[in-house]
C-alpha cells in the first residue's frame, strides 16, 4: 500500500530538501524566497518578501524536521532573530506540532505565525 501514495515522506527527507519544499510553498503562494547560508544562519532556513501596492514585507521561516512537539524555545528564539534582522514576521514550519506555551507566546508576539505538521500537509 505505501507504494500506492506517491507523495514525499517528509521526515525522510534530506533537511536541505525539506527547507527548499518550504521555500517552494511560499513561492507558491506568491512569496519571493531565498536561502539562507547553510550553517550560522542563526535558525532563519529561508528569507521571504511579500509585495503589494503598500511596500514589501520580509519574513523569517525557520523549517524544522521533527516527529517531537517543538519546544517553546525554538519559538522564542525565532522572535529574537526577527528583531536582530528587523523581519516584519517569523514563521516555524514543522512536519510535527506546537505545544500550548509556543502558541501563547506566537500570539501574544503578534508577528509569529506557527504552521504544523497537519498545517503544512493541507
Amino acid at each position: 500500500m505505501a507504494t500506492l501514495d506517491s507523495r514525499p515522506d517528509l521526515l525522510q527527507m534530506n533537511p536541505y530538501d525539506f527547507e527548499r519544499l518550504v521555500r517552494e510553498l511560499f513561492e507558491a503562494m506568491g512569496y519571493e524566497t531565498w536561502r539562507t547560508q547553510g550553517s550560522r544562519d542563526d535558525g532563519v532556513d529561508a528569507v521571504a518578501t511579500l509585495t503589494d501596492p503598500t511596500g514589501s514585507t520580509i519574513f523569517a521561516i525557520q523549517a524544522k524536521r521533527s516527529k517531537n512537539v517543538v519546544p517553546v524555545n525554538t519559538v522564542r528564539a525565532m522572535s529574537g532573530v526577527m528583531h536582530d534582522t528587523d523581519a516584519g514576521y517569523g514563521i516555524v514550519v514543522t512536519t510535527s506540532w506546537f505545544g500550548k506555551d509556543s502558541y501563547d507566546f506566537a500570539h501574544r508576539n503578534g508577528r509569529l505565525r506557527l504552521i504544523d505538521g497537519r498545517n503544512l500537509k493541507a
